[in-house]
């Protein structure tokens, strides 16, 4: 068994970095490739299967590599008890499968077969388990991501217009009719499966996969689809005006920063920081600076995977318990696992030179030097006080304090494990600073006044003493657990949107399909509709049945309504 995983863990590792490389050769000499095959030639329209090789596309493609290379070394010992560690591995490669194709698509009709294959893939992965709160994230996963691939069929029919189905040919000089109901469906598209306000309840859901496929999911491959959607649409959005999703990507990143600082559930306080660092990609994309997006995107998703890869172990040791509370002073048990998660999380809050301060520095001050309303700008720097604030906090409860109530048979870190440890933790140190060289050959010098300067790392600051002072337990319950209970509610279940997306849906399904069966299963229905046919064959076979046994007064009765009938005429 750890030979299969070993040996495909060695080939995305290999075909990782050469593409890689190779994406770092093609931006170096600007150079692309677009490969055409054609299937289907009706009448102007031409199906075909397009592979466009750019630097974006294979930078992008040699990460996603590297990180599922790491994630399935990691996975043959996280998932040692399984009996179905083959089809594990073999659903993780679809997945992955469904990424490259993704990523690669030019064309509206290759990028639906890997939209719907990641949907589909990711619903078996996260109804892994088995259980009943397996299946119920699995249908809301999978659900709300058919509403995107909805759009991307419309999408699909509408640019049949255009003659074809390969956008970089048209997005220059499409007629406004055509432009504006793409655009908007290619939004609705990348808002489901990125998992913007209103559809963020799958996300913190989908938890219910196993810790890599998490780490998977939440670092390169399923929610960061959306934004390299957008990021390839980018040169048609900006046509257009951008406020009003500008806003409710600020809305995302701010209600899961909040929502994080009130969860103790360790991936869900995961999960709901990729969904504030979604929320960020998108807020800076629908600014104008889609390059930006673009290098905080590969930047998060090394920190991010290293980051759910530490959780995984720290939750084996913990004897399955993802509670934050039961932890503490882990760093005498695992201290590899939480220096590398210390690393992680110190990149999330952009700490100067790690590779999430590049990206995320950049971030701000193209936010400040934008024509922002104040609004917009206060709940954008609140939202990054509030990331460093949960990291802390999480930190806090894991790392420093009292055993509180840690299991003491606890296990030892594993060889392999480590081993997929290091090379992300080497790249969410260096990342940063490659990738800035090597993306923007000329730096990019932004003059502000000092004040403006320093207010990320005032920010920073401010968001660490916040995190510290919500970690213990004397202030939180007395100001925020006792008497504002209803906030603490509030703001720690997403603003109840799981209430919206869930249950007040299906609850009234349930008496609707219960009302359907009342009335058409059990009432006149059934009688009228249901059984009409079968019960009229059913009558005349008996009057059949009664004139075959050669009745005398059949026959009788039918001779003198025949002759009654005869003299009539």
């Amino acid at each position: 068994m750890i030979v299969l995983y070993k040996f495909w863990s060695l080939i995305l590792l290999l075909f990782g970095l050469l593409i890689m490389i190779m994406g770092f050769y093609f931006l170096s000499i600007s150079y692309s490739i677009l490969l055409d095959w054609e299937i289907l030639t009706l009448n102007s329209s031409c199906v075909s299967m397009s592979i466009y090789l750019d630097w974006m596309s294979l930078i992008f493609m040699g990460s996603v590599l590297l990180i599922s290379s790491m994630v399935i070394l990691y996975s043959h010992t996280y998932m040692s008890s399984d009996l179905f560690q083959v089809r594990f591995l073999y659903i993780v490669l679809l997945f992955v499968l469904s990424m490259m194709f993704l990523i690669i698509s030019p064309n509206l009709i290759s990028i639906l077969l890997g939209w719907d294959g990641l949907g589909l893939v990711s619903y078996c992965l996260v109804i892994y388990y088995q259980n009943y709160k397996s299946y119920n994230a699995g249908m809301l996963t999978i659900l709300s991501n058919r509403i995107g691939d909805v759009s991307i069929l419309i999408g699909i029919a509408w640019m049949f217009n255009m003659g074809g189905w390969n956008y970089i040919y048209y997005l220059g000089f499409m007629s406004y009719e055509v432009s504006f109901w793409l655009y908007l469906l290619m939004i609705l598209s990348a808002f489901t499966k990125s998992a913007q306000i209103p559809f963020s309840s799958w996300l913190p859901a989908a938890m219910a996969a196993p810790t890599p496929v998490s780490a998977l999911v939440h670092s390169s491959t399923l929610v960061t689809a959306g934004v390299y959607l957008l990021i390839r649409f980018s040169e048609l959005l900006y046509f257009y005006n951008l406020e009003v999703f500008l806003l409710i990507s600020c809305l995302t990143m701010f209600m899961s920063g909040l929502a994080a600082n009130f969860e103790y559930d360790l991936k869900k306080i995961i999960a709901l920081s990729t969904l504030s660092q979604l929320g960020l990609m998108m807020s800076i994309l629908f600014m104008g600076y889609h390059i930006c997006s673009y290098f905080h995107m590969l930047t998060h998703a090394f920190f991010k995977a290293l980051m759910f890869l530490c959780a995984g172990l720290i939750i084996h040791s913990m004897n399955d318990s993802q509670d934050i509370r039961h932890m503490g002073y882990l760093i005498s048990c695992l201290p590899f696992t939480c220096s590398c998660f210390c690393i992680s999380n110190l990149s999330l809050c952009g700490f100067p030179f790690l590779s999430g301060f590049y990206s995320k520095d950049l971030v701000l001050e193209h936010l400040s030097f934008n024509f922002n309303n104040l609004y917009i700008f206060v709940l954008y720097y609140l939202s990054i006080g509030l990331t460093v604030s949960y990291s802390l906090r999480l930190i806090y409860f894991c790392i420093s304090g009292s055993n509180n109530l840690m299991n003491t048979s606890c296990y030892k870190e594993d060889f392999i494990m480590m081993m997929s440890l290091i090379p992300l933790t080497i790249l969410s140190v260096l990342s940063g600073v490659i990738l800035t060289w090597l993306i923007f050959p000329v730096p990019v010098f932004l003059c502000f006044p000092l004040y403006l300067k320093l207010l990320p790392l005032i920010i920073v600051g401010l968001g660490a003493w916040l995190g510290y002072s919500l970690s213990l337990f004397t202030y939180c319950d007395s100001i925020f657990g006792v008497i504002y209970n209803y906030l603490v509610e509030f703001t720690g279940f997403m603003w109840f949107m799981p209430n919206f997306s869930t249950y007040m849906i299906y609850d009234k399904m349930l008496i609707y399909s219960k009302m359907s069966s009342s009335f058409m299963d059990s009432s006149w229905g059934e009688n009228t509709i249901s059984s009409l046919l079968p019960n009229l064959m059913n009558y005349m076979s008996s009057m059949y049945n009664y004139y075959e046994f050669n009745n005398i007064k059949v026959y009788l009765m039918m001779f003198i309504f025949m002759s009654f009938f005869i003299i009539m005429i």
